[in-house]
């Protein structure tokens, strides 16, 4: 699924929850902002081979195939996404997932079920502008 057309910004979403997926998707075009979404960190990293065009990446810990941390460490590996803000977005709160996270030189880490759509739109463009003025 994808939101295109004349956005002040542009997400990427990886998440395996359609649920959700649409939801953020929802309630990020209504702040301007475009949302590319895939279903796995698979997809993305296929998609992605060489260069990806986005403000932030928004990547869940917990997906089939590859976790979020498998995607993060192989896009700081292969260099991909570089300058772009990735934010944890996931239920995992376990401190072990959010040091290993920290590793890989992560924006942010929000737990979905303490943050509410509104607070995670607030936040993500919050570090988008902050990283616009870096």
């Amino acid at each position: 699924m994808t939101t295109e057309g004349e956005k002040e910004y542009k997400i990427i979403l990886i998440d395996d929850d359609d649920f959700l997926v649409n939801m953020y998707a929802t309630k990020f075009a209504g702040s301007d902002v475009a949302v590319e979404a895939y279903k796995s960190g698979m997809a993305f990293l296929e998609k992605f081979q060489t260069e990806v065009k986005a403000d932030l990446i928004l990547l869940d810990v917990v997906m089939p195939g590859m976790s979020g941390i498998e995607v993060l460490k192989k896009m700081r590996e292969d260099k991909l996404g570089e300058g772009i803000p990735v934010v944890i977005l996931t239920n995992q709160s376990d401190e072990k997932d959010i040091v290993e996270a920290k590793k890989y030189d992560i924006a942010g880490y929000i737990v979905k079920s303490a943050a509410t759509p509104s607070e995670v739109v607030s936040e993500v463009l919050n570090i988008i502008k902050s990283s616009k003025k870096a």
